[in-house]
């Protein structure tokens, strides 16, 4: 059954057409004030970062205002001849107007960056917390790689608007309204003639933006599409080899990676005009200008000075226009990548504490389920009717096909998933009515695919009771029959994990998980198909250790040999959803149905093999 889950998973995504996860699908929506709103609210934190950054960038300010005002009568001076202790004053009074930009520069430019990126740190914090959170049919619907490229991806396409965008979009404001107050309060013609073209730069730039948006959204999908089967790929990387695919993979990636260049190159045409549009509409304001200004100059109404300083001050107009136009693009590309952020965080668990809930007393491990019906898509329930009692210390085994509604029973006792109907109840407490935190530190369930995490194995055996003793995890090793394998290993008990356990075995991987479980010390443990990939020797080892571990715990055995269970209190045979047949392994036999039958097919298959 894994292999093919794996062979679905990595192999026929490769033949497939470009796929579209249903979460991944383009959002057309324009530019929204509370969309943008939202992403602001992230500052609010850090008001004391967010005044000095201000304070630094109203440095900026105060020269680029200032210095061309001073240029003017500088030039004045030259020009009628005056003595040189007056250019000296002005160039002194420069010199000192750009040693404060120098320094307001450096400050704000720090001061940003430790803006920007705590901002970025706390919203992927906060998005890698709710995801975690999540229940199961969210990660059920979505790869691995789509979560992986919201969570990393996109988070740090938010970077520039935080680092640079914000403040500096503040400051240029203030510096487009600071210029044309002053060129107007210097002569009010000339400041017509200069600014005449602003208002065609408008109409052509907005009607760049729709593009824009869209092909920056466009970039957007593409690039989640590819990280997508970038994950999958190598999380399958075996199976495609296994299979010969690696051609026809390479061809698959490389298609969507020439797709998105064509996608990423197409928005950067659309995005591109408007720095050349700003700087053509600049050149045409200019020759206006001084086209103009000689005029006035001839005629005596501005000196050469002035028509110098306004021409200044021009130059300095152009500049905040164009960057707010690389905000305003900024703005558009956040926008595809928040949308599809929020769109995660406001995704509600479906399994949750509603209410008021209390906290699971210690239990004896007394399990009801009452006619619990459940299903993952409307029309189709994975199990109906489902009732059975398992009492304090009982070993419950579920068999049946593939697909019967095993797993399902044994998720739902984990409360990975809510009945559709029905009630589950542990010692007479509806699992709804407690909280899960409580529910589950009174599980241990050990899975088919086992799965370990970066680190030593003594990190992985002590996970689930991180303040366990390193001779407790040893006792628990050992209690599975692991100790003896660890101990050959280089390192022992502190041998380096790589990701998954790919250094160790199937079986030795299924032992550490079952030491995992074991040291939890749980009221209630779940073995869902947790003997499925152990050889024969480590599975006759397991069933001597199970004897022991499982004594006094209710436990839940979704078994794939049927020999592990011969000594299970209750067997449960499951077809279609339904339990058919319940009873010890003896009785079962002598009935000779459903559970009979099983047992001899399995015995024909091991013979045949």
């Amino acid at each position: 059954m894994a292999l093919k889950q794996d062979v679905q998973g990595s192999g026929e995504a490769l033949l497939r057409a470009p796929f579209i996860y249903r979460d991944d699908e383009a959002l057309e929506k324009k530019l929204q004030l509370s969309l943008i709103l939202r992403l602001a609210s992230y500052m609010r934190p850090y008001p004391k970062l967010i005044a000095f950054a201000l304070l630094a960038t109203g440095g900026n300010l105060v020269v680029t205002l200032l210095a061309p005002y001073l240029v003017g009568p500088a030039v004045d001076a030259l020009v009628g001849g005056r003595h040189s202790h007056v250019l000296f004053e002005y160039a002194a009074a420069l010199v000192a107007l750009y040693l404060l930009n120098f320094a307001a520069s450096f400050c704000r430019i720090d001061l940003t960056n430790r803006l920007g990126q705590r901002v970025i740190q706390r919203l992927r914090d906060e998005l890698f917390v709710h995801v975690q959170g999540l229940s199961s049919d969210f990660f059920d619907a979505r790869p691995a790689g789509s979560i992986l490229v919201r969570i990393l991806n996109d988070v740090n396409s938010l970077q520039d608007l935080f680092t640079n965008g914000v403040i500096n979009s503040i400051t240029n404001v203030f510096t487009l309204i600071g210029i044309i107050a002053i060129m107007f309060s210097l002569n009010w013609q000339l400041a017509t003639v200069a600014l005449v073209v602003v208002p065609f730069m408008f109409v052509l730039s907005l009607r760049l933006t729709v593009q824009i948006r869209r092909a920056w959204q466009q970039v957007r999908l593409r690039l989640s599409r590819l990280n997508a089967h970038l994950a999958e790929a190598i999380q399958g990387m075996r199976v495609t080899e296994a299979y010969v695919r690696a051609d026809e993979n390479q061809r698959f990636f490389e298609d969507m990676n020439r797709d998105y260049m064509r996608t990423f190159l197409r928005a950067q045409r659309f995005s591109i005009p408007f720095g050349p549009l700003v700087d053509l509409t600049g050149a045409l304001g200019s020759a206006l200008l001084f086209w103009y200004g000689v005029h006035l100059v001839h005629t005596g109404v501005v000196t050469v000075g002035l028509l110098v300083a306004f021409a200044n001050y021009l130059g300095s107009f152009w500049t905040p226009i164009s960057q707010l136009g690389q905000l305003y693009n900024q703005v558009l590309v956040a926008m595809a990548s928040s949308e599809r952020i929020f769109q995660y965080l406001d995704t509600r668990p479906t399994v949750t504490d509603r209410g008021v809930v209390r906290e699971l007393p210690p239990v004896r491990g007394h399990v009801e389920f009452c006619h619990v019906t459940f299903a993952y898509q409307p029309s189709r329930p994975a199990i109906e009717d489902v009732s059975f009692v398992a009492r304090p210390g009982e070993t419950i085994a579920l068999v049946g096909h593939t697909g019967a509604g095993k797993s399902t029973v044994v998720n739902l006792l984990a409360r990975f998933y809510d009945p559709t109907s029905g009630e589950i109840r542990i010692d007479g407490h509806d699992l709804r009515s407690v909280s899960l935190a409580s529910l589950r530190r009174q599980m241990g369930m050990v899975l088919q695919e086992t799965f370990l995490f970066s680190g030593t194995l003594m990190d992985n055996i002590r996970y689930g009771r991180p303040n366990a003793t390193d001779e407790e995890c040893i006792a628990a090793a050992k209690a599975v029959y692991a100790d003896e394998f660890i101990r050959r290993l280089p390192d022992g008990y502190f041998t380096e994990v790589q990701e998954r356990g790919t250094r160790l075995s199937q079986g030795q991987r299924q032992l550490i998980s079952f030491a995992r479980a074991i040291l939890a010390d749980p009221r209630i443990l779940i073995l869902d198909e947790a003997t499925a990939s152990i050889d024969t020797y480590t599975e006759h080892l397991i069933q001597r250790a199970l004897k022991v571990l499982l004594q006094g715990r209710t436990s839940f055995v979704v078994a794939h040999r049927l020999s592990t269970i011969r000594e299970a209190d209750q067997i449960l045979v499951f077809d279609g959803g339904r339990i058919v047949e319940r009873g010890r392994h003896d009785d079962l036999m002598r009935r000779r149905g459903a559970y009979y039958k099983l047992v001899q097919a399995q015995y024909r298959s091991m013979m045949e093999g």
